[in-house]
């Protein structure tokens, strides 16, 4: 039987830490199986971001939002390839046309 992965919230975490700090890390990860890693990665995120840092991190991103900035990049692509082409046609037009006023003189 696979082991289901849990999730807390960011309240149960900062009780949970809050609890660590009056019981000790090792009694606390006992008691809720988890590992002192765990418990100082979230003591990190609480000591420099507060309550904020304890939530989440996963974002999820709309598949909307995602499809315009593939597309926004392709274009970008697609100019860059035409500012290219650009200048190295007028760079060849300045050469021909050099070339054609010495031959005339």
């Amino acid at each position: 039987m696979a082991k289901q992965r849990r999730q807390f919230t960011p309240e149960e975490k900062h009780s949970i830490l809050q609890e660590s700090e009056r019981l000790g890390h090792t009694e606390t990860c006992r008691k809720y199986s988890l590992s002192t890693s765990l418990l100082f990665n979230w003591k990190r995120k609480y000591l420099t971001k507060g309550k904020e840092g304890l939530k989440s991190e996963y974002r999820r991103v709309d598949p909307q939002l995602r499809l315009l900035e593939e597309e926004n990049a392709k274009l970008k692509r697609i100019i860059g390839n035409q500012a290219l082409e650009l200048e190295f046609k007028t760079e060849l037009l300045k050469k021909s046309d050099a070339h054609y006023q010495k031959e005339r003189k």
